[in-house]
């Protein structure tokens, strides 16, 4: 049990060093342009002047005074970030440097000190096909070394998925608008789209797809057993077959146009990252495209 805490530590050290490193070096200013406040918090009243909007009238102030008082809003800078990461079977598949869950974690890590650095509270929602745990938004390095440490260490009680109901928990648990950043590979039965187009109309969601190369493209490598990381079951599949490489692949162009397309109708930004490329290029080019 020592040993296995003396490692996560070890893990956890080395995520916030990398981590940290990138979100201090290339992401602080790209993050703040595209993820800035967006809101309009209330800030004072003060006399009303020739020009000002009446619907900014407070009508409180202005019968206790007698006077005609406007409030005085102000673009609202600091955020609150969720981070929704899925936690299930699926994402523990990886054939090149790692696993799509272990560049889920560092995605994470990174966004999570980019987010401190903005002086930005974050939460993280942990989901399979249910809500596995979620930590409440708050500021701070101490808060996010607990974050990185759950990230590395957290056993799902379950392998399956159900990106609909973690999206629909989110839009109910939390009230104010914040940014939130959906960590996963998409792979669920179910259509999502409604769930995400009723998310992004009460907050900014942010798609990042990991995929492995492997499920884009069979290797020809004889007869492979595959097992389905998230049911257990167990097939034999032919990948000499040049009919079995070539509807395997199909089925991945219509399953991709299928999580665009719930993308696209539900308005929310998307970029997908594979395992064996450099996130940080895909992270920059979704944080352009928004600023």
């Amino acid at each position: 049990m020592e040993t296995e805490t003396s490692e996560l530590l070890s893990q956890v050290r080395k995520i916030e060093i990398k981590t940290r490193g990138l979100s201090s070096n290339i992401f602080a200013g790209e993050y703040h342009s595209a993820f800035k406040g967006r809101g309009m918090a209330f800030s004072e009243v003060r006399e009303y002047q020739y020009g000002d909007d009446v619907r900014d009238i407070d009508w409180n102030v202005t019968a206790r005074l007698d006077k005609p008082y406007v409030k005085v809003f102000e673009e609202e800078r600091e955020l609150t970030v969720i981070l929704m990461v899925d936690v299930s079977g699926s994402l523990d598949f990886g054939t090149s440097h790692q696993t799509k869950r272990q560049m889920a974690v560092e995605i994470a890590a990174t966004l999570a000190f980019s987010a401190i650095q903005n002086n930005d509270k974050i939460g993280v929602i942990f989901f399979s096909d249910k809500i596995e745990k979620f930590i409440p938004p708050k500021k701070g390095r101490k808060h996010i070394l607990f974050i990185i440490r759950e990230l590395l260490g957290f056993e799902p009680e379950s392998n399956r998925t159900d990106i609909g109901r973690a999206v629909e928990f989110m839009t109910n648990a939390i009230k104010k608008r914040c940014t939130v950043f959906m960590l996963s590979d998409f792979f669920d039965h179910k259509d999502f789209t409604q769930q995400l187009t009723i998310a992004n109309r009460r907050h900014d969601v942010v798609a990042l797809q990991i995929y492995d190369q492997r499920l884009a493209e069979l290797p020809d490598v004889g007869i492979m057993k595959v097992r389905d990381a998230e049911t257990g079951d167990e097939i034999y599949v032919d990948t000499s077959s040049r009919a079995v490489r070539r509807a395997h692949h199909e089925w991945w162009i219509r399953y991709q146009a299928f999580v665009r397309n719930a993308f696209t109708k539900s308005n929310v930004d998307s970029v997908s990252v594979r395992t064996d490329e450099d996130y940080v290029k895909a992270l920059m080019n979704l944080f352009k495209k928004r600023s």
